[in-house]
């Protein structure tokens, strides 16, 4: 939200011109797409550097408007280490009538995992990665959010392990009264249902005993996501404070159903930008410190970078959200994998 005139400044990104806090520093464009543009930064405030995402046009009709409603709503309630954290969201417009501008400020990780595929990982790393992946859909399916969109390049990852789910545009929540359209932006991740409207040698054996479980064509016969988490493949990563966190609480109990005018959109999401403002303190959330803020410098660190990714160690501590990796290793790590 505003902070003043003063604290804003412009630069130019690409073909678009970001209008930012003073307290975002370096940035430079990683990342596009139909639902915005990403940059990386240098959060001078808290020390760390972070990802900041300029919604393209959320106001240019009703379908869009909704999108960055839902997306602000969802980020808004979620708090789970795999899904990742919305940190401050801010507009450089101060009123209502000239709201135009919608930023999210997020975590920023190393890569997607577009070019984690096609990495020779170990099954260890790759069980860990797919467990993550069940924990933050988990949390979601929790709460009756389906995130409708999960591929590679929605998923990311830092080079000690940890995983994220990002991009919550196009999810939905669930209702007993509401229609689901059957589209998914991406096709070759669509489910089935939605297509048809319907040791080492150990280890890979159990890899592919779940890989068939996972792929089955009819939905009633393939295993869930607890049976999933409960497979000897992935169990071994097993701790009930990831996989069974409290479900986040969706303020709006009607977001599905809301049907309303550009105009009507744009006021609940200011409105949502101001209550992020009045509960949060200069982008930082009052509950809780951002982890790995108090142990960061001034400056983006160049320890560590995605291809470190394979020979990272998966001890316990890899959990651990710290941000140690290179600006310049991060370049093109959110962009879409066709």
């Amino acid at each position: 939200m505003n902070e003043g005139e003063g604290q804003f400044y412009s630069v130019q990104v690409g073909d678009s011109t970001f209008t930012v806090l003073r307290r975002y520093q370096q940035l430079r464009a990683i990342g596009s797409g139909a639902q915005g543009i990403v940059c990386s930064a240098l959060d001078t405030v808290l020390g760390i550097p972070v990802a900041v995402k300029k919604l393209s046009r959320p106001f240019q009709n009703q379908t869009h408007a909704k999108r960055a409603y839902r997306e602000l709503v969802l980020l808004k309630c979620v708090n789970h280490k795999n899904i990742i954290r919305l940190l401050n969201v801010f507009t450089p417009q101060k009123s209502l009538e000239e709201f135009q501008d919608l930023y999210l400020v997020m975590e920023l990780m190393d890569a997607n995992l577009c070019q984690v595929i096609h990495m020779d990982l170990d099954h260890e790393r790759m069980s860990y990665l797919l467990y993550q992946i069940l924990c933050g859909i988990r949390h979601l399916h929790s709460a009756g959010i389906i995130h409708r969109d999960l591929k590679p390049s929605n998923i990311v990852v830092k080079s000690d392990c940890t995983l994220k789910i990002l991009d919550f545009g196009l999810a939905r929540t669930a209702c007993t009264n509401f229609m689901m359209t059957p589209y998914v932006v991406t096709r070759y991740y669509r489910a089935p249902e939605v297509i048809l409207g319907m040791k080492y040698k150990e280890n890979a054996s159990q890899a592919r005993d779940l890989l068939s479980k996972m792929l089955v064509i009819d939905p009633e016969c393939r295993i869930s996501v607890q049976e999933a988490l409960n497979h000897p493949y992935i169990h071994v990563w097993y701790d009930p404070a990831e996989a069974d966190a409290p479900p986040p609480q969706i303020p709006d109990k009607q977001l599905e159903e809301r049907e309303h005018t550009i105009e009507q959109w744009k006021e609940l999401i200011y409105e949502e930008v101001m209550d992020w403002e009045e509960r949060n303190k200069n982008g930082v959330v009052k509950e809780e410190c951002f982890d790995g803020a108090v142990n960061c410098s001034a400056t983006i660190s160049q320890s560590s970078s995605i291809n470190d990714f394979s020979s990272m160690s998966t001890e316990q501590t890899l959990a651990s959200d710290t941000d140690s990796s290179s600006v310049d290793a991060l370049t093109g790590a959110i962009e879409d994998c066709q």
